[in-house]
């Protein structure tokens, strides 16, 4: 039979649909994949479909063996998703969906709906930190009328994978290598690029994975997706495709990279911490809903697939409808018994709203109910009362069960029964009307453990997600590669992934490879050739965000005789915008100001860097300066806010400690003399113009 490039055969090939870009296999015996009960698998690629494009069946036993046991290798913490921080809030709908979805939450406009929503790391295990490169959950609990509904998506809108058989691969891969248990919440290792590379559907996700999108400011900071294709039906069954959108009132905002790791350091709880205290003082979170709704017809005209969850619909080809809003304004009361425990569903859906046949949600619509399972130890986790069904009662006949709560009366434990003539309460029965009902989906292929074609093209939304960024935002993206790339020990996994990105952008893959000081490998064949797509300013960060304060937290280092009125007015102009003032001082008990009054602070210097403030000033004595002068966290706190290219208001006390710290005059760095208005302005935003100063970007 005849061979590709890659040794596989050209059948394999044919298989995975990806024209034989990936996957290397041997055909020596001992070395097949089979079942855990010693099949050999003849297709690991491929979730078992009524189609190509068609839903996954459920006979896959393959698919349903892997994931299963994937769902239980840890117990009872989460294997993805572990470290998650999460509130309590409400859903309001201020546009009604009814000609597109019958479901009473995208129908009922101005009714507020409770919501219990959990952002969350994904790579990390509970004891990581909050703030490495990654991917954040993006999960909201809705208790409608009509039964609990749980959008379970992710701060980015595509994902790394399109066939949910692959997610178990994926997550061992990023995870901990297997011999020797590190390293912990990275992506920069060996096992994990040698995966992506050897898939280059992927590449569009690593696109975004390298950006500024997977280094958040705040989770109060992040956009939300569903990721995946759904579809809404109205009355008449009439099917509408839809995408999720939660977009952040505060704006979107993302940390140096630097930045990210000291932050980390400094304080492992940051994204936490900024969550709770925000809420516990009244500055609520809240995100605008929207949808992107698309007719069969609007999706086949598409030059994609929208059953691919590693695509992207461009909001110039169908604008995202903002549909509601979320607050959130209350705390969990007990973080186990609320955060650790809330078990979210793909399953969980009210009539009007329905799965699509992307193979990637086919597979969570099994993978999360079973994962619940070993987690929290029994079926009747939707007792707990997290889960359980708040809007309105839930009622069956399902019975028993480890940790059974309710205390069912009555024989009635099955259906149908005739017990109600016999006066006795015969239980619940099926609503055809009002209860869910499926879109009815013609089949007109057999059963088949194929991809799309339409699957096929790996690079084109690569390329565009790239060359929609700003030139900043591209060096950064280019730069985190060279970071990670340059963790990889194996040369030839290196190869591999520059000859992919010359698939992206042949500028990409050189400032890549020239960050890396190594010859740039030929391009690698694509299954499909990458098209130039329109640039879609919306997938950028810098220049999006609002021109405010609100949300930020300055820090305002203080010393023995400052100027309190200077410190006070910097309070009122900053508090004035939305924002927070932290105090920042040598000694936790606070300084003497120069009228003789105490000033207590709010953090002490070794412990308050300035990585976990948004912009810093100093307000400082002569003598204080001097004092300073001595302290290492003194000098490393004005270096840092520089190299983060954060706004540095100073008094004429603190040029000293400006001038050791190496701080160079520009727009960001403001003297208080006149005043705090002036400060203002440059603390809205990062000082871009001021990067190429202080760090070599590929």
């Amino acid at each position: 039979m005849a061979r590709n490039d890659t040794g596989k055969s050209a059948a394999t090939a044919a298989r995975s649909g990806n024209g034989g870009e990936t996957h290397q296999t041997s055909s020596a015996p001992d070395a097949r994949i089979t079942t855990n009960h010693g099949v050999p698998v003849s297709d690991n690629q491929n979730s078992l479909k009524a189609g190509r494009r068609g839903p996954t069946l459920l006979e896959d036993f393959v698919l349903r063996e892997k994931i299963q046991h994937f769902d239980h290798e840890r117990i009872p913490e989460r294997i993805v998703h572990a470290r998650g921080s999460a509130a309590h809030g409400y859903f309001e709908l201020t546009d009604s969906l009814a000609q597109f979805s019958r479901a009473r939450i995208l129908s009922a406009v101005g009714e507020k709906t409770e919501v219990f929503a959990r952002f969350s790391t994904v790579a990390g295990g509970a004891g990581s930190v909050d703030t490495p490169r990654d991917v954040r959950g993006f999960a909201v609990k809705f208790y409608t009328r009509e039964g609990n509904w749980d959008l379970v998506g992710n701060n980015i809108p595509v994902f790394f994978i399109q066939d949910a058989i692959k997610f178990p691969d994926l997550i061992h891969a990023v995870k901990m290598e297997a011999d020797r248990g590190f390293p912990q919440a990275a992506t920069a290792h060996d096992t994990f690029w040698d995966f992506i590379s050897l898939m280059p559907e992927s590449t569009h996700m690593i696109m975004w994975a390298m950006s500024d999108r997977t280094i958040p400011r705040s989770l109060r900071m992040i956009e939300g997706f569903g990721v995946n294709t759904f579809r809404l039906l109205n009355d008449q069954d009439e099917a509408t495709f839809v995408k999720f959108h939660w977009r952040p009132k505060l704006g979107l905002q993302s940390t140096c990279w630097d930045e990210a790791v000291k932050i980390a350091g400094a304080d492992p709880d940051y994204h936490r911490r900024d969550l709770f205290e925000a809420i516990a003082a009244g500055n609520f979170p809240e995100w605008e809903f929207g949808v992107q709704l698309l007719s069969q017809k609007e999706a086949d005209a598409l030059p994609f697939d929208i059953l691919d969850a590693t695509k992207v619909v461009p909001e110039e080809l169908a604008p995202i409808r903002v549909i509601g809003r979320m607050v959130l304004d209350r705390n969990p009361d007990n973080f186990f018994a609320e955060t650790e425990q809330a078990a979210f569903l793909p399953t969980n859906m009210p009539p009007g709203i329905d799965v699509s046949e992307d193979p990637l949600l086919q597979g969570r619509l099994f993978s999360y109910q079973d994962t619940q399972l070993s987690r929290l130890g029994t079926v009747n986790f939707h007792q707990i009362p997290i889960n359980r069904a708040k809007g309105c009662p839930f009622q069956n006949f399902q019975r028993d069960g480890q940790m059974q709560t309710q205390v069912f009366k009555g024989r009635a434990n099955f259906e149908p029964n005739s017990l109600a003539e016999a006066g006795e309460d015969g239980g619940p029965r099926e609503d055809p009307e009002g209860g869910f009902r499926s879109f009815s989906l013609p089949m007109k292929e057999g059963k088949v453990r194929l991809r799309a074609e339409t699957f096929a093209d790996h690079y084109s939304h690569a390329r565009l997600f790239y060359r929609s960024q700003t030139a900043i935002e591209q060096a950064h993206l280019a730069s985190a590669l060279v970071f990670e790339l340059s963790k990889v020990a194996l040369q030839h996994v290196r190869n591999r992934m520059l000859a992919n990105l010359r698939n992206v952008d042949e500028s990409l893959a050189e400032r890549v490879a020239n960050g890396m000081a190594i010859e740039l490998p030929p391009k690698s064949k694509a299954a499909v050739e990458p098209v130039d797509m329109t640039p879609s300013p919306a997938l950028r960060i810098v220049g999006k965000y609002p021109d405010t304060l609100m949300g930020r937290t300055v820090g305002v280092l203080v010393t023995d005789g400052a100027d309190g009125a200077l410190v006070a007015a910097l309070r009122e102009a900053v508090q004035g915008e939305g924002a927070k003032v932290k105090i920042v001082a040598p000694k936790v008990g606070g300084v003497t100001l120069s009228d003789g009054s105490r000033l207590p602070a709010d953090g002490q210097l070794q412990g308050s860097p300035s990585v976990i403030f948004d912009a810093v000033a100093l307000v400082l004595s002569h003598d204080g300066c001097a004092q300073l002068l001595k302290e290492g966290a003194a000098i490393d706190f004005a270096k840092d806010a520089f190299g983060h290219l954060k706004a540095i208001g100073f008094t004429a006390e603190a040029g000293p400690l400006l001038a050791k710290a190496g701080v160079e005059p520009d727009a960001g760095i403001v003297d208080l003399s006149a005043g705090a208005a002036g400060f203002l302005a440059p603390a809205r935003t990062r000082q871009w113009d001021r990067e190429p100063k202080v760090r070599m970007l590929a």
